[in-house]
């Protein structure tokens, strides 16, 4: 006989169906590998009592025509919540005085009718329902590997988790009382109320390993299988179904230990073809449906732009400054609009300034984190196609200052930045300088009352859009570099030159380029599809010439 090949993984394997959980079907096998002495059992003497202490009683073995080989080896098909009882709840039902609960009354109800009828179609293998009180027990016990085993902080938390069933509702006074607050509570207090949200099923796949004639006793329970479903459609099975990964085993403890293996299969009928079709038309109308309410709710009022025109939204943040000589700094930034084509809401602040930050230590350099967020919106009409209608960028201009404790000030910096041109999120660090006045006393002046050199005009820093002249002259301007400003830039551009086809339009890199060409890559590549036009002509018009004339000599000549 060949060796078994053990599965040694039992851990837990998770899937997702969207078929209703009551169409779930497993078959159990389960079989006794090393053979087991038949031990006589006498069954204690009994009071007479008519109550019943759950927690020592022991069942009267029943005489049954089973013989000791038909216990070696059972297999059956369970469906989900499919109840299964176990001898222990046979033997305990059949007492009315143990019936304590309208569940019980239920199960003995059941159990009676499947005794009268002989129909019972299991011995070892049975079943735990998520209404078992085995079930609640085991979501609120801590099982450790060993005895000794110390449980650790996850452990404690996780044993006192409770999941939130779906039949459960809460009454008015427990709603009432969930929404009081409680600013210190107990460590039973949070025990008791942690609960997930995630409604949750349960359902344990059992068998009774004892001895043939001692079938009953709750020391022989183990646990095959565990079966979790959640309200998403997530299942999740400790351990995995067997399929061609070999049989779990069970070593049994006590006066004989014993080995069995035991096999869990998924035997879910499979759909039939005209249901999955029926199902897919019935997910594509959902579908639909839901399409249709995202668009209610977008509305039918969405603002679409001009043809030949784009909206530039910028959602920023004033970052940091550092590498400035002076403490409690504060930036005064604005926003330049070329004249030409572009415009802004009437009701728009293109400028700001952001709150006074004192300066951290970061290396050799003191650090201002301002964290002010900003925000604008702008808009360009491209009319006319011609090399003079460009279209130039919108400007980022900026300016540093220092405030001290006399409430004086002191420019620290000046900087600007073209905005991008692309899309997406950019991190612009600004480079800034400072005028300078040569001497000795304007740099005690500033130090002792503040003030120096500045800027009458902020667009001065680069060439102003305003200037109409063919150079701008910054002779005798003596300046200073100083620190720098980080920004970070959320851009977004909406244009219907986007909705166009590529088939029809050539590749480019940002929706400019099919406006009309900005950026220094679309010039050369402009040239470059120019002189691949052009070469192609002359390779044309040279194949189409006749052969003498296509000679070195003849091109000469001609």
């Amino acid at each position: 006989m060949a060796e078994t090949v053990w599965n040694t993984d039992t851990g837990e394997a998770v899937y997702r169906s969207r078929d209703p959980v009551r169409n779930l079907r497993l078959r159990v096998h389960l079989q006794r590998i090393t053979s087991s002495n038949f031990l006589h059992y006498q069954p204690a003497a009994q009071d007479g009592k008519d109550l019943i202490d759950l927690a020592t009683f022991r069942p009267h073995p029943t005489a049954s025509g089973h013989r000791p080989d038909e216990d070696e080896e059972e297999e059956l098909v369970i469906g989900w919540q499919e109840k299964l009882f176990s001898q222990f709840e046979v033997d305990l039902y059949q007492n009315e005085a143990a019936c304590q609960s309208p569940l019980d009354q239920q199960y003995r109800q059941d159990i009676l009718k499947l005794e009268d009828s002989g129909r019972r179609k299991n011995r070892r293998i049975f079943t735990y329902t998520d209404c078992d009180r085995f079930t609640n027990l085991e979501e609120h016990c801590r099982k450790m590997t060993t005895a000794r085993e110390v449980p650790s902080f996850l452990v404690e938390r996780m044993a006192n988790v409770r999941r939130r069933r779906q039949d459960r509702r809460g009454m008015e006074g427990s709603i009432l009382k969930s929404r009081i607050v409680n600013w210190e509570p107990s460590e039973d207090f949070i025990k008791s109320q942690h609960v997930i949200n995630t409604p949750l099923q349960t359902m344990y796949i059992m068998a009774d390993l004892g001895p043939y004639g001692k079938l009953g006793y709750k020391n022989y329970e183990h646990v095959l299988c565990t079966l979790k479903v959640d309200s998403n459609g997530v299942i999740t099975v400790k351990p995995d179904f067997t399929g061609l990964k070999g049989p779990y085993r069970i070593e049994t403890e006590g006066e004989k230990q014993e080995l069995w293996k035991y096999t869990v299969d998924n035997v879910s009928s499979l759909a039939q073809p005209e249901e999955e079709e029926r199902e897919q038309r019935v997910f594509k109308d959902l579908y639909g449906r839901h399409k249709e309410y995202l668009s209610s709710l977008v509305g039918t009022d969405f603002e679409m732009t001009v043809p030949g025109a784009l909206r530039l939204f910028v959602n920023g943040e004033v970052v940091s400054a550092q590498g400035y000589e002076y403490d409690n700094l504060y930036v005064h930034f604005f926003v330049e609009l070329p004249t030409t084509n572009w415009s802004s809401p009437a009701a728009q602040q293109l400028s700001g300034i952001t709150q006074t930050c004192a300066t951290k230590s970061l290396g050799m350099d003191k650090v201002a984190y301002f964290s002010y967020p900003f925000s604008f919106e702008a808009s360009f009409l491209h009319e006319d196609e011609s090399a003079e209608a460009l279209p130039k960028w919108p400007v980022l201009y900026c300016e540093v200052l220092s405030l001290d404790f006399w409430q004086r000030y002191r420019v620290e910096g000046y900087g600007a930045v073209v905005l991008p041109a692309t899309p997406g999120s950019h991190t612009l660090t600004v480079p800034t300088w400072r005028p300078m006045e040569l001497g000795t006393v304007a740099e005690l002046q500033r130090f002792f009352i503040g003030g120096s050199l500045e800027l009458e005009d902020l667009s001065y820093v680069r060439v102003p859009g305003t200037f109409k002249g063919e150079r701008l002259s910054r002779f005798g301007l003596r300046t200073e570099t100083t620190g720098s400003v980080t920004f970070r830039l959320h851009c977004l551009q909406q244009s219907r030159a986007f909705m166009e086809s590529s088939a029809l339009r050539r590749r480019m890199r940002s929706v400019l380029d099919r406006l009309g060409g900005f950026s220094q890559q679309s010039s050369i590549h402009n040239v470059l599809e120019a002189f691949r036009r052009a070469r192609r002509r002359m390779q044309e018009a040279r194949e189409s010439l006749p052969q003498d004339l296509g000679s070195p000599s003849g091109t000469m000549v001609s």
